[in-house]
């Protein structure tokens, strides 16, 4: 799997949660098939940004978007961390990334 991918599963299964929707109310909510929906959480198929953004609008969340210098994980421990952190704590730490990429320039 894909390191993007992962990381748009784990994005919509949090916001899923989070909003305390099962996949086939999410899936009501918006139209989409709730098989679908599993494959997107999975990770089995890849959803696009615009779907991916359709999907957290429809728990009530947003992901804010922001370009930012691309870190890759060092390894495979550091990729699975990343997915099983909260989308507040990922943007909190990209936030404090952009702050410090700001006052260094």
């Amino acid at each position: 799997m894909r390191a993007d991918t992962a990381m748009g599963a784990s994005l919509l299964r949090q916001a899923r949660l989070r909003a305390g929707l099962s996949q086939g109310e999410l899936a009501k909510r918006t139209g989409k098939p709730g098989v679908q929906i599993g494959r997107w959480e999975t990770g089995m198929v890849a959803m696009s940004l615009d779907t991916l953004l359709q999907m957290l609008r429809a728990c009530d969340l947003d992901l804010p978007l922001d370009l930012v210098p691309y870190e890759p994980p060092a390894n495979e421990a550091e990729l699975i961390a990343l997915q099983r952190e909260l989308p507040a704590d990922r943007l909190a730490r990209m936030t404090r990334r952009a702050r410090q990429d700001e006052a260094g320039s």
